[in-house]
């Protein structure tokens, strides 16, 4: 299988995106998305690069999964975390190096960058991804997550 070839996403890549979050959402935790608002999320960051940005993986030409990244902000290590979120990966070319590629990808920027490391969360439940991100060398880390949701 052919090297997936990694580009930032563009405003082209927003129907994709939306299919692909929604996809994500049932997959992982049977959650049914809001399309219309998830839409206005994912254009939200392509017109505010403050917010982060999508990669989009292809190949062949044919967009083949995502992702996208955001920051959080160490005061402790005066410098910026990247999140790895939104991962989708198409069925198709799952097993295949996609993600892997994805993650060099945003490896390499962020180490350009100067962030001081890279953090995802995963579904307590979601065991191949679990043994995906350790194989890649992330490491489970010491912090459970907690939240306040809706506001």
């Amino acid at each position: 299988m052919s090297l997936a070839k990694i580009r930032p996403a563009n405003a082209v890549d927003i129907p994709h995106l939306v299919r692909w979050n929604a996809a994500m959402a049932w997959e992982t935790e049977a959650k049914r998305l809001d399309l219309a608002v998830l839409e206005r999320g994912v254009a939200a960051v392509l017109d505010e690069t403050r917010r982060g940005f999508y990669l989009i993986a292809e190949r062949a030409g044919d967009a083949v999964g995502s992702l996208l990244v955001t920051y959080e902000w160490s005061d402790w290590r005066c410098g910026d975390f990247w999140w790895i979120q939104s991962v989708y990966i198409a069925p198709e070319a799952r097993r295949g190096g996609v993600f892997r590629a994805l993650y060099a990808d945003v490896a390499e920027r962020a180490r350009a960058a100067g962030a001081v490391g890279l953090r995802l969360y995963v579904e307590t439940e979601n065991q191949r991804a679990q043994a995906t991100y350790a194989g890649l060398g992330m490491q489970r880390c010491h912090y459970l997550m907690y939240e306040a949701s809706p506001l």
